[in-house]
């Protein structure tokens, strides 16, 4: 299993009324950390010819972030199977290594030209491995 990460540091735009990252920012690192996770494994001619849809999310918090901690996000697919693979994303603050969020997302494996879903292959599988 490879193991992608990013570090990120909270903004002012990451925080919400009870002065801690919103909820939904949670929603959208686990996106950016998917797509980029993707882009940064695939071929160009990969990238040109499939692409992936969520199928299903969930999102479990355990701890809030504040105001200029720096997170660590880490991701990486357990499952890739048929034309379905299950991503898990996890969120820490990277100086306590306290996690404070982790999802699952399950996908589908989309052809470009198709607009379908196509089965996953060997060589699609191992950039993840």
């Amino acid at each position: 299993m490879q193991v992608y990460s990013e570090t990120i540091v909270v903004t002012e735009n990451d925080i919400d009324e009870l002065q801690h990252v919103n909820n939904v920012r949670y929603v959208q690192w686990v996106n950016d950390i998917a797509k980029a996770h993707w882009h940064k494994n695939a071929s160009t001619s990969i990238l040109k010819n499939y692409f992936w849809v969520l199928l299903s999310h969930t999102i479990d918090y355990k701890a809030s972030a504040v105001l200029n901690e720096t997170l660590l996000i880490k991701t990486y697919v357990t499952e890739a199977k048929g034309v379905k693979s299950t991503r898990i994303i996890e969120i820490f603050n990277k100086k306590s290594n306290t996690l404070l969020a982790k999802s699952t997302t399950n996908w589908c494996f989309m052809s470009t030209s198709s607009k379908k879903p196509t089965r996953i292959t060997q060589e699609i599988a191992d950039l993840f491995t």
